[in-house]
């Protein structure tokens, strides 16, 4: 019989199968829920390790909130809100006034704003809409390495260079021509609020034409060539098939360069002068928030002293963070499902 296998006349019941295919098809289903096993368990440790990378980000931003808050209560009890109104600071006296940061930090960082969007927004059509080939790598490339210089390096070459040119050239130029506004006044120091605001303005243009460049390239090239169809000029499509349909993603860039400019540190504290001080001209020195907790932390020997610095930097870090959120949201508002650009 086959398989050499013998019956008995009469006897019933399956036929017996051999036993090596049955101890075969016994080990491959072994093998396969063995692999199911060893794929769940690496599913879920994968899982568990990125929920702890995420957890952490949220636990760190959590401890320097609470660490802000809790070392800031001495001084927020002492001054109450007044703090942020006052324009008096004196650390021999104990007497501290937040006024002069928070007017330092606002002018210098809405001075960086007016120097800095045009600009941006210029590099960021051209190299989307009108940059041969190329050029728009190079371009692009070199835009955003601005962004990877440190800022001390930004504040050594505003002392050695832009702070002479502002002294020798463009200072006495603007108190000539536009002193009657009163706020192109004063000696010619160089150092002040104007240094301050062009530096912040070179050091956040590649964060506001890097955004910009991204909401206009994910307007679709049906937008473009529908205003084209129409009969508009290049500029006019720009202005009206561009720019109009990516202006909440542009603006979301904008306040993203903001965020940066009230952040930022060594360099301003190099060049803006550091004196707590409330003037018109933007010849004037100034102090920002960033700059005096810098300069005066290390100094800071009584309790009261370094629990208003802390409070300073608490409405720092407030700002920054809410500043940021909104950047956030404008920008997703534009790119939220939109296709990348194909340029021909």
């Amino acid at each position: 019989m086959a398989n050499g296998a013998l019956r008995a006349p009469g006897m019933t019941g399956p036929k017996p199968v051999a036993g090596p295919q049955l101890a075969g098809q016994t080990s491959w289903a072994s093998a396969i829920r063995l692999k199911d096993a060893g794929g769940q368990l690496a599913d879920t440790v994968f899982y568990a390790l990125v929920l702890f990378c995420a957890l952490a980000i949220l636990a760190v931003v959590g401890l320097v909130l609470y660490e802000l808050v809790s070392k800031s209560q001495l001084s927020w009890h002492a001054f109450g809100f007044k703090f942020f109104l006052g324009q008096n600071w004196d650390p021999v006296n104990d007497q501290f006034g937040a006024l002069p940061f928070i007017y330092g930090t606002v002018v210098s960082s809405l001075l960086a704003l007016v120097l800095a969007v045009p600009l941006a927004i210029g590099v960021a059509v051209f190299t989307t809409e009108m940059s041969p080939r190329w050029l728009r790598g190079p371009l692009a490339f070199t835009t955003e390495l601005l962004a990877a210089i440190p800022s001390v390096i930004y504040g050594l070459w505003a002392i050695f260079v832009l702070v002479p040119l502002l002294r020798q050239y463009v200072q006495p130029w603007l108190a000539r021509y536009l002193g009657w506004t009163g706020l192109f006044e004063g000696p010619p120091y160089g150092i002040g609020m104007l240094a301050a605001g062009i530096i912040l303005a070179i050091m956040i243009i590649p964060i506001i034409s890097s955004i910009t460049r991204e909401v206009m390239t994910a307007v679709s090239q049906q937008q473009r060539e529908g205003v084209l169809a129409l009969g508009a000029t290049r500029w006019e499509m720009i202005r009206m098939g561009v720019l109009r349909n990516a202006r909440a993603g542009i603006m979301g860039g904008v306040i993203l360069g903001l965020g940066r400019a009230l952040g930022e540190t060594m360099a301003v504290t190099m060049v803006i002068g550091n004196r707590p001080e409330i003037a018109r001209s933007l010849f004037a020195p100034g102090y920002t928030m960033a700059s005096v907790i810098a300069n005066e932390f290390s100094e800071a020997t009584g309790d009261l002293y370094l629990s208003a610095l802390i409070e300073v930097g608490l409405a720092l870090f407030l700002v920054t963070m809410v500043v940021n959120i909104l950047a956030q949201l404008l920008v997703w508002s534009v790119t939220r499902g939109a296709p990348a650009r194909t340029h021909a």
